[in-house]
């Protein structure tokens, strides 16, 4: 389905848009198909959502693929969501280039297979020759919020140890040098469909300032219009970042 481009190209997008894809097991529920088939369909989603915000003028994308907590799902799911993980990988190492996207990952890899993290390392490397003004999409993979925080604060309390850094040197902005956004500006809008409303532990630090947007739309049945309704709500909040206007 196509987006209402018209609308939502009235005013520009958020330079950065985030996204908790859920409500993929409860698509495949009530179709009577096994929870993988409904993240077979979100991955889709996600494939088709990127090439919208890319098109429409969006820098960034940041989506939340798969948490820290989320290996308490049965193993059968798990390995679902890691070899559609290594099918995406496999198709943008051949396609970044073309395409202009570049493809970056938030999150603790350590645990994540050893081949997987190969294929990220590779994208690393396409990204890395890609002009910086592409459009970017962040995957976060093995990726909590509080995860993200202590392991930047032990980065910095290293660097302290070894005489790199001083602990009054701390400020927001040394801070967030350290964190696996490194470099991206914060998201203004952080979209969440399925109906459920909290973060969910994505990206604490960074979501500060960010536009929240939820929807009852389960992610497999997120479409261009939807992203454009968000963008359209997004447009007519009046962000005061504390200030008065």
């Amino acid at each position: 389905m196509e987006g209402n481009n018209n609308e939502a190209g009235r005013l520009a997008p958020p330079r950065h848009i985030a996204i908790i894809m859920d409500g993929n097991g409860r698509w495949a529920k009530k179709r009577g198909l096994p929870r993988t088939a409904g993240h077979k369909a979100g991955a889709e989603t996600f494939r088709r959502i990127a090439t919208y915000c890319k098109n429409i003028g969006v820098k960034y994308l940041t989506v939340y693929a798969f948490s820290t907590e989320n290996w308490k799902r049965s193993e059968t799911e798990v390995s679902a969501i890691m070899a559609l993980l290594k099918k995406y990988l496999l198709e943008a190492v051949n396609t970044m280039e073309r395409d202009h996207i570049r493809l970056h990952f938030f999150g603790d890899m350590t645990p994540i297979s050893t081949e997987l993290r190969a294929l990220a390392r590779e994208t690393d490397e396409i990204t890395e020759h890609l002009s910086a003004s592409d459009f970017q999409a962040n995957v976060c993979l093995n990726y909590g919020g509080r995860d993200e925080i202590l392991r930047a604060a032990r980065c910095f309390a290293a660097d302290c140890a070894a005489g790199k850094r001083r602990p009054e040197e701390l400020d927001e902005a040394v801070f967030s040098g350290y964190l696996d956004s490194k470099g991206i500006p914060d998201p203004e809008l952080i979209i969440r469909p399925s109906g459920e409303q909290r973060l969910s532990n994505f990206l604490l630090w960074q979501c500060a300032y960010s536009e929240l947007y939820y929807t009852d739309a389960l992610w497999p049945d997120f479409d261009e219009a939807e992203l454009d309704r968000a963008i359209l709500a997004y447009q007519a909040r009046d962000r005061r970042f504390g200030g008065v206007k």
